[in-house]
């Protein structure tokens, strides 16, 4: 396994609810523990995001923003860029993307969900392994 990755680890302790959900887990474990790259953009077979799910402080309301590539309204997230540390990646693009300087990320894992990103201009079509956080 690669050092960057040690913190990572932490993925073990996500709790799943079913077998689809395990095996999502061991998909991005398997990533994890095999492929240096795997926070780079430019590993085009895909690669490691982080993203915030921004709540209020009672829970009642979540923060969705409209992503002008894709044309749907999604969470704050993007691209780790070489970071591991996707807790860090989900709180820096949450306060980059919503302008609010004063979030705060729980750092451990929300959600898990690979989702294809479709192909435009000179970037093929590839897969985002999101690694999601509540802010």
């Amino acid at each position: 396994m690669f050092h960057q990755q040690a913190e990572f680890l932490v993925l073990a302790d996500y709790p799943v609810s079913g077998p689809a959900e395990s095996l999502l887990r061991r998909e991005f474990t398997g990533l994890v523990a095999s492929d240096e790259d795997a926070c780079l953009r430019s590993r085009l077979a895909g690669h490691l995001t982080g993203s915030a799910w921004v709540v209020s402080a009672d829970g009642r309301q979540a923060l969705l923003m409209h992503h002008r590539k894709l044309d749907r309204w999604l969470q704050p997230g993007g691209h780790a860029d070489g970071d591991w540390d996707l807790a860090a990646v989900a709180l820096r693009e949450a306060r980059e993307e919503t302008g609010l300087p004063d979030l705060q990320v729980e750092s451990v894992i929300f959600d898990l969900d690979k989702h294809r990103i479709p192909a435009r201009g000179n970037e093929p079509e590839h897969w985002h392994y999101d690694v999601r956080f509540v802010v």
